[in-house]
């Protein structure tokens, strides 16, 4: 969420002055929720879904506004987050210290899936020049996309015996 807030999808904004117009933007609304004494909505998943959105929104849509996801106390689902809910991710470098994590960590993420990047390059940077890489690992699930993880997606997308592998092996030795 820091990445996609701070640079965009596929760090489409990744520049200072992006994220400068980012929070000049929440700023002005902070002021505008503030003096209506309400938080604005960004909106949910787009409802209805145009026929060129891109596949990550298909996919959302495919989840969140379907019985397969559909919540009526869902954000994605219905009204989304507030549009100033996000503002601190853009100053949060999360993962500036992730090579120093000790603890066993196994990343898990579809390959088809639209923030694939995410997971990829945070665990490339979780054992860049770590001395506790050997307990790191990613899995990638074929064909998975960003919400399959999430239930499956009628796929078995999740790997529950290698994920409970992962654990035995370092969490329960």
């Amino acid at each position: 969420m820091t990445r996609v807030n701070a640079k965009g999808y596929f760090d489409s904004e990744d520049s200072e002055e992006a994220r400068y117009q980012k929070r000049a933007a929440m700023c002005a609304q902070r002021l505008k929720d503030l003096r209506s004494g309400a938080y604005t909505l960004g909106g949910g998943v787009v409802d209805p879904l145009p026929d060129d959105a891109p596949f990550f929104v298909k996919d959302y849509y495919d989840y969140y506004k379907t019985p397969r996801g559909y919540h009526p106390r869902s954000l994605n689902s219905n009204g989304g987050w507030n549009i100033i809910g996000c503002e601190s991710f853009l100053n949060q470098p999360i993962l500036q210290y992730s090579n120093e994590i000790r603890s066993a960590v196994l990343v898990v993420h579809g390959d088809a899936a639209h923030s694939c990047y995410f997971g990829k390059d945070a665990y490339a940077n979780m054992i860049k020049d770590s001395k506790y890489a050997d307990n790191k690992e990613l899995l990638l699930i074929p064909g998975a996309t960003h919400t399959d993880l999430y239930d499956g997606g009628g796929k078995n997308a999740i790997p529950f015996d290698r994920i409970e592998s992962f654990l035995r092996t370092h969490l329960y030795a």
